[in-house]
């Protein structure tokens, strides 16, 4: 009897990985799969009236609140019977799961005593399931957050010098447009509906990581108690190269299982990929400080769980993902930092998609909200750092494959300029020009520039600005080769970072 309602409550099973094909599903039994159709499509049903919710309290108030009175007998005798249908629904499921021995093998391994959390996570790592049933097997000290009372949403002010009146309501339309739909703008994979558009692939992608680089999958717990899903391919054995864990941080719409972990893994690396906070299956929502601790946690894992040491993990940071790597990198003594198509700030990007009536609105919403100010955070690092330009970048450049309006140029020269500062206040208009010009050239380019015509600055310029970035020609979303990550990690580590070449 504890065995079947065990099968009754536990999660969906998707697949019993090297039990057959690689694109091969567990196979649930007539009686499981009927009855889970009906579970699904009254889950569905139940979505969609959440979100219709607003048009029908609508409806409901413009024929006045009578109609519920005529009609409820007839809607008491509709929502039991659907209740009558659930419930049975989930016994027949339950049963159908009972009578199925992959199934019932499935449970025991979930169930078992975590007397041994490595023979544990082993014996469940034989299997894809829902990812709610998933133990949290790394848990972060649970960090104080301040009395309700004591939150004040509108404390920070983007528009501080705009008068009271009009200061006001931009805060509050702020306010309601980031936690309605903003956030979800800016991070497009939060969203429900993209997760379940993704379900495919991503179900195919761990599958491949699982079985073909024996990747282990876990759950971690942040300290603002969000759970993210991370997913670490060890090559420590394989390659001399795999001492090394490249933590990776995918993009707005990213996900580890399609993500930017290939990257590191084809070029002999470990990789450690995590999804964001709200992203499939990690829980909560990819707030600034929701980000922070939730990179906080993946390298508290990586560091006391994998045994890596800090000076042995680089971090890769892809477009939007440049914000956690950068947060990591400065929190961090890691060995490098290495940014693909990322930009340096959030705000030119919102601005320049927005209509430019919105643009007092626009910036409460970054600069209180989701204020991603990569190149701030960047001035704050020491070590080795690598950028990556697009050439044909079309989410990051103002114009659209323009590469003079990448964000990008915009992050190499601010570091350059930090770094490196010029110490001869009469010529550095005459840097600075320099720098800008030969930044927005293409590194292909640069070797063919007539070296009669070169001044100093020009030298000086030119040197830096290929020290701290690459071009690849490809647009954004493109998948960065092995081929280009290695000879980025090559420079890296036959580079001298820490001199401050100056004039």
């Amino acid at each position: 009897m504890k065995l079947f309602f065990q099968c009754l409550f536990s999660p969906r099973l998707y697949k019993i990985y090297r039990d057959g094909s690689s694109d091969t599903m567990y196979q649930p039994l007539r009686l499981e799969k009927l009855a889970d159709k009906v579970i699904t499509s009254a889950h569905t049903m139940m979505n969609i009236a959440i979100y219709t919710s607003p048009f029908i309290c609508m409806y409901i108030y413009k024929r006045g609140f009578s109609v519920i009175e005529e009609n409820k007998y007839a809607l008491v005798r509709f929502f039991g019977g659907i209740g009558c249908l659930l419930a049975l629904s989930y016994v027949i499921r339950g049963l159908g799961r009972f009578y199925n021995q992959k199934y019932v093998d499935f449970v025991k391994a979930l169930k078992s005593p975590m007397t041994d959390k490595g023979s544990y996570l082993e014996g469940i790592r034989k299997y894809d399931f829902e990812f709610y049933a998933w133990p949290t097997t790394f848990i972060m000290p649970p960090k104080s957050s301040p009395p309700l009372l004591q939150k004040n949403p509108f404390t920070n002010c983007a528009n501080s010098d705009r008068p009271l009146y009009q200061r006001l309501p931009i805060q509050v339309l702020a306010f309601i447009a980031t936690h309605a739909f903003g956030l979800r703008l800016i991070y497009p994979g939060s969203l429900g509906v993209i997760s379940n558009l993704f379900w495919n692939p991503l179900f195919q992608g761990r599958t491949q990581l699982v079985e073909q680089f024996n990747g282990q999958r876990t759950k971690l717990k942040t300290a603002d108690g969000n759970t993210i899903d991370t997913m670490f391919v060890d090559h420590r054995n394989q390659s001399t190269k795999g001492k090394y864990l490249v933590v990776c941080c995918e993009g707005n719409s990213g996900f580890y299982e399609i993500g930017i972990m290939a990257t590191p893994m084809k070029a002999g690396y470990s990789a450690l990929g995590w999804n964001h906070p709200g992203f499939a299956g990690s829980t909560g929502l990819p707030y600034p400080s929701q980000e922070q601790n939730a990179i906080d946690a993946v390298m508290q894992y990586a560091i006391n769980e994998l045994n890596f040491q800090p000076e042995n993990v680089v971090m890769f940071g892809w477009s939007i993902g440049g914000y956690s790597a950068t947060w990591a990198a400065i929190n961090y003594p890691v060995k490098a930092l290495v940014l693909d198509a990322t930009f340096d700030d959030l705000l030119p990007l919102a601005q320049n998609v927005m209509p430019s009536s919105w643009s007092l609105l626009v910036k409460e919403v970054v600069r209180s909200y989701v204020n991603l100010n990569i190149v701030e955070m960047l001035k704050k690092y020491t070590g080795p750092v690598h950028l990556v330009r697009r050439t044909e970048d079309e989410v990051i450049c103002l114009i659209p494959g323009v590469t003079s309006t990448n964000r990008g140029n915009y992050l190499v020269m601010s570091l350059i300029e930090h770094r490196h500062p010029f110490e001869d206040s009469e010529n550095e208009a005459a840097w600075k020009k320099a720098l800008h010009s030969h930044v927005e050239n293409l590194e292909a380019k640069r070797p063919f520039v007539d070296s009669g015509d070169l001044t100093i600055y020009d030298i000086r310029a030119m040197t830096l600005i290929s020290k701290y970035m690459s071009d690849y020609q490809s647009t954004h979303c493109v998948p960065l080769p092995a081929e280009h990550f290695e000879s980025v990690m090559n420079f890296i580590n036959t580079s001298k970072y820490n001199n401050q070449a100056k004039l």
